[in-house]
């Protein structure tokens, strides 16, 4: 057989309470990709850990191809890993991890999608690689294991054979990049013109997030004083002013602070205000120069400066992106 026709074995892992997007986008991706190609460039397996339906996170059950443990008779191209909605909570058992080992250091590579990364962590695949995952779970994932490197804005991170992907939809960013390894960027770009997909998706996940919109925490007063800053973005919000309302003098408010909340008061007033213009935008009303004055930012190119420190893109690319659709 000519090796340019050979398939090569895609293996998605689908574990108990598995998201199901995980899953079912990549796999749409690469069948989509055998379509463009004009021969099965891919043959495409689900695996779970026992016979039988797996139970997605939405209750919809999976019907896996391939058992782990029972052998797969041709060598693994792709091994991936899918997350699920509870994954750093997942006790992995020594034989699932085992495995995991095993194929993914015989395959060309390996990697996961969204939280199915704490799988691999847990495996010890991790260690010294730089990766990404779902952004709710990027601290978590990096607390649990100090030595994994994580990228908590990129969709999608290639490190030596190690391939890992953001949050859900993420996974067909993935898969697509898989694809334009393996076929090119003019099979790529079908791929995605069929799925109505970018093919480069603009910016990072952290356009997505509300990491910032945390509860108010620390002491009742602190969390009085979050939550007035929040409803008044545009007043004045310097330490001095914030210690003069919380009765302490700027030095013993900052520590207390910081103490607390665990960063400085002005890079929690940074957030805030970024947080309130990300809010403004998506009703998409105001042009960032106003939306710059209502949310305490002294001209549109210092909201711009923040906005892309803490978002990613900039106001303008995501009030386009985000704005609601007026009635």
């Amino acid at each position: 057989m000519n090796q340019r026709k050979k398939a090569r074995t895609v293996v998605i892992v689908a574990l108990p309470g598995v998201q199901l997007l995980d899953v079912s986008g990549p796999l749409d991706v690469f069948a989509e990709a055998n379509a463009r190609a004009g021969y099965p460039a891919y043959r495409l397996l689900v695996a779970a850990t026992e016979p039988g339906p797996v139970r997605s996170s939405s209750g919809v059950r999976l019907m896996p191809d391939v058992v782990i443990g029972c052998d797969i008779e041709e060598r693994i191209d792709t091994l991936l890993v899918a997350g699920c909605p509870n994954a750093a909570e997942v006790s992995v058992d020594s034989g699932l991890a085992t495995w995991l080992r095993s194929r993914a250091l015989s395959a060309r590579r390996f990697g996961s999608v969204c939280s199915g990364a704490f799988f691999l962590a847990a495996a010890g695949l991790l260690d010294g690689r730089r990766v990404t995952t779902h952004w709710a779970v990027a601290d978590q994932l990096a607390l649990k294991y100090p030595a994994v490197i994580v990228d908590q804005d990129a969709i999608h991170v290639s490190d030596g054979p190690l391939r890992t992907a953001a949050g859900v939809t993420a996974g067909l960013d993935l898969a697509l990049a898989l694809v334009v390894e393996d076929l090119g960027h003019e099979i790529g770009m079908e791929v995605a013109s069929q799925l109505v997909m970018f093919f480069k998706r603009p910016g990072g996940q952290m356009q997505f997030s509300r990491k910032g919109e945390a509860v108010p925490a620390g002491r009742a007063a602190l969390q009085e004083l979050q939550r007035w800053v929040a409803a008044h973005p545009a007043l004045d919000h310097s330490v001095a002013s914030l210690a003069t309302r919380m009765e302490l003098s700027p030095r013993h408010f900052a520590r207390v602070f910081r103490s607390e909340i665990g960063i400085t008061p002005a890079t929690w007033i940074e957030e805030a205000r970024v947080n309130a213009a990300r809010r403004l935008l998506e009703q998409g009303r105001e042009a960032p120069k106003q939306v710059a004055s209502h949310c305490g930012f002294a001209d549109a190119d210092t909201l711009r400066r923040a906005f892309a420190r803490h978002v990613g893109v900039t106001p303008a690319e995501y009030r386009k992106r985000f704005a609601r659709i007026a009635a």
